[in-house]
């Protein structure tokens, strides 16, 4: 009955809307036997700090959840299964000057629609220093920052947040941009961002699970609505690339308040059924959320003992 009438207004599929990732998530993690529901930040306000001087005077970093890669770590390459042996549990920080092979195996990104095989897409660090370059921003802090993709709000709160808001004032950030892979992720950088801002640093979350970041009350954020793991943009489309980081200094500069969002113009993709995919129990047989549940648990306790190394 209402496909004519779809058609007729133009009206796009109901799934075609940003992903429910903390519904999914919640849905998830009860079917493969978690009963205890995660309790995902919330908050309903949020600081805000303009920028002090122009963006073409601003020093500016970038704070990540990817990893860097560690060839004792296992596999974390393109399409490599999650790997919980790759995770990190305390800040470090990167020298801008040089690259950096970063790396997002350690956490639950879109494994089905994203390829993971161009660090573009999580780490703008080229893209910035294109921006340096040109004048659109003063320069790029000496420093980028890793922020432990952590479930717990405390260890995130009390050391993570403030240990990398230290880091920025040492080295005299203007600006933070932060850029979240999976769902955990958004809720981390989130927690940074307003960490951040509360003392004193503008911030813009660049990131794609929608809900988990404005569910935290950030004051500026990029929705780009694409799989998880493409924050900063398409898989080896520069242009895009560009064009995300773009349209985050721009929201750096024009909000006039907190809990800002901007989402981008650029689709994914015509068909928008990879929505429906992630982390879906609708489209999961018992026999996959049994796998699934045996293969969280191993790599929950192969996690547990790096963190206690």
């Amino acid at each position: 009955m209402s496909a004519p009438r779809d058609d007729e207004f133009g009206f796009a599929p109901d799934y075609d809307a940003p992903v429910p990732y903390m519904q999914r998530t919640r849905d998830y993690y009860t079917a493969i036997g978690y009963t205890t529901p995660y309790r995902w930040a919330h908050y309903v306000e949020a600081p805000f700090q303009p920028l002090k001087k122009p963006l073409a005077q601003s020093r500016v970093t970038i704070i990540t959840t990817a990893a860097p890669y560690d060839a004792a770590k296992g596999d974390q390459g393109p399409g490599a299964a999650y790997n919980g042996g790759a995770k990190f549990y305390q800040v470090y920080d990167g020298d801008t000057t040089q690259q950096h092979d970063l790396r997002i195996s350690h956490i639950g990104y879109d494994r089905k629609h994203t390829s993971a095989t161009d660090n573009g897409t999580w780490f703008p660090l080229p893209q910035l220093l294109k921006a340096s370059a040109s004048g659109r921003i003063g320069e790029v802090a000496p420093r980028f920052f890793g922020a432990p993709t952590n479930r717990s709000h405390r260890v995130t709160l009390d050391i993570d947040a403030p240990e990398i808001l230290a880091r920025c004032i040492a080295d005299k950030v203007d600006a933070a941009i932060l850029v979240p892979n999976c769902p955990v992720c958004h809720q981390t950088t989130a927690l940074v961002a307003r960490h951040l801002e509360a003392n004193g640093i503008p911030t813009v979350v660049m990131g794609c699970a929608k809900d988990i970041v404005e569910h935290a009350a950030v004051p500026r954020f990029l929705f780009s609505d694409f799989p998880l793991g493409n924050s900063a943009g398409k898989p080896h489309d520069v242009a895009s690339q560009a064009e995300t980081l773009e349209l985050a200094l721009r929201l750096l500069e024009s909000a006039s308040g907190p809990q800002t969002t901007m989402q981008s113009p650029l689709r994914w993709s015509e068909d928008a059924s990879w929505k429906l995919d992630y982390n879906n129990v609708a489209q999961l047989s018992p026999e996959e959320l049994a796998r699934r549940r045996a293969e969280f648990d191993k790599q929950k306790e192969i996690a547990r003992g790096n963190r206690a190394a």
